[in-house]
């Protein structure tokens, strides 16, 4: 599939694409553990590279969003290197370190009971045997956590944020943007898991104290200076009132965000990520109108999505994805789609109506690092258990079904899966079907676009190119 085939919409609607974390990377979360947040992994290309994919992009009337991890970088990054070198160092408070809670059995304990939050099994605390002190890591022990209380850390963000848009990108897609303030007195979370050591902590560190007080002056000292477009991703966060603070019109903050609601609908509330539940279309009709209405009643802006790459895909999620029903599923979603009022977000492979990865797929071929430590997770528990570990493999929710465009070398899907593999099992005659019905349904909203008080530059977004591997 080529993305410039979208361009000859580029006369009556802007396209944006959205291209996932490329920068200088060891890899260990998929490139979302940034080393260098000025260069570029060479298994991508290089800064040249880049620079000719923007100025192409441009002669099409097409424009480029970068990703921008800023919660936390590579323990690789030079800035961690020298924070880990020495608790005098100055760099040390780039990051957030704390001493062992206690020594139990001559053990250093973590100084809460937050968990990670891609291995719930985990904690959220990472020992340094060197400086002899605990540090963040949320996601994995490779991705240390910035400490934005720093103004030191906000003015080196805004610098990097100052490169990619003098260098021609349009904006940002935000990673966990509302992760980045913390309560400081890192209390200990709620109990909600009984049987579970580490606790969900997202009560004290999503949508933390200082959070609008950041994006301000974010907006301030960097966006507000080039015509850019962000969309923040925000889990975690339901309150009308909290999410207007971000994306009402008046704000001064992000243009808008990914609202998870939809994206959550079978999971189960208080508990972790893959606990599942059935839902009604009901709840569904619910999500989405709800949104619509707070926005156009209260002046704000909606990011409308169906999937990324940290969850399913949507025929297979929201619609009967058999062979039978495929096609006519993901052309009513795609309808649904494109008439909702807010900015498009269309995934890399969406608009082929792909499914999710088959379910030959062995645990062990999979190389999203959420679904490995699942796996890990029901293997320790259960080792004895096959309907636990029979239902375990049915958890992941099928992020690897997103790399149908990923060349064959790259390590991220199974050696044996390839391009060539797809048409019987993924396909089915979408490509011929379904991609003209979204096209369509896309030109016919640029012709009928609601009436709101945002400008069109916000209109639709390809996002992750194909020529992209994905996150997670």
């Amino acid at each position: 599939m080529d993305i410039t085939q979208y361009a000859i919409t580029a006369a009556q609607i802007l396209i944006v694409a959205n291209v996932r974390s490329v920068y200088k990377s060891p890899q260990a979360d998929m490139g979302y553990d940034i080393a260098d947040y000025k260069d570029v992994d060479p298994i991508y290309g290089t800064l040249a590279d880049l620079d000719d994919l923007i100025a192409e992009l441009k002669r099409r009337n097409m424009k480029l969003m970068m990703d921008l991890v800023v919660n936390h970088t590579s323990d690789q990054h030079a800035w961690f290197l020298e924070s880990r070198s020495s608790s005098k160092n100055p760099k040390r408070d780039w990051y957030i370190w704390k001493p062992p809670k206690s020594f139990g059995n001559s053990q250093p304990q973590p100084p809460n009971n937050w968990s990670s939050i891609l291995g719930d099994a985990e904690s959220a605390w990472t020992f340094d045997e060197e400086t002899g002190e605990y540090f963040l890591s949320l996601f994995t022990p490779q991705q240390p956590d910035l400490n934005w209380e720093n103004p030191d850390v906000r003015a080196a963000v805004h610098d990097v944020m100052h490169f990619w848009l003098k260098k021609g990108a349009s904006g940002f897609r935000m990673d966990v943007i509302n992760v980045i303030s913390k309560v400081q007195s890192f209390p200990d979370a709620e109990v909600v898991v009984p049987d579970q050591r580490w606790q969900p902590g997202m009560k004290y560190f999503a949508n933390g104290p200082r959070l609008h007080e950041f994006l301000k002056d974010m907006n301030r000292e960097v966006l507000a200076k080039y015509d850019s477009i962000t969309v923040g991703e925000m889990p975690w966060v339901r309150e009308e009132d909290e999410i207007l603070r971000v994306v009402g019109t008046n704000e001064k903050e992000l243009n808008m965000i990914f609202i998870f609601d939809i994206v959550d609908i079978d999971g189960v509330p208080g508990q972790a990520r893959f606990s599942t539940r059935d839902w009604k279309m009901p709840e569904f009709k619910e999500v989405v109108s709800h949104w619509q209405r707070v926005m156009i009643e209260r002046d704000g802006w909606n990011a409308i999505f169906l999937e990324n790459h940290d969850n399913p895909r949507s025929v297979s999620r929201y619609v009967d994805d058999s062979d039978a029903f495929r096609d006519r599923g993901a052309k009513l979603l795609a309808l649904m789609h494109t008439t909702l009022n807010g900015t498009l977000y269309v995934y890399q492979g969406q608009e082929l109506g792909l499914r999710n990865a088959p379910s030959s797929w062995k645990p062990e071929e999979f190389k999203d690092i959420e679904s490995i430590n699942l796996w890990k997770k029901y293997n320790d528990r259960y080792p004895n258990n096959p309907k636990k570990l029979a239902e375990a493999r049915t958890l992941p929710p099928g992020h690897i079904s997103c790399a149908m465009f990923v060349q064959e070398h790259l390590p991220r899907i199974p050696s044996h899966f390839s391009i060539r593999s797809v048409p019987s099992t993924a396909f089915s005659g979408i490509p011929t079907q379904h991609v003209p019905a979204t096209q369509s349904f896309t030109l016919t909203r640029s012709g009928n676009c609601h009436s709101t008080s945002r400008p069109e530059k916000f209109r639709t977004t390809i996002h992750d190119p194909p020529s992209a591997p994905v996150r997670r």
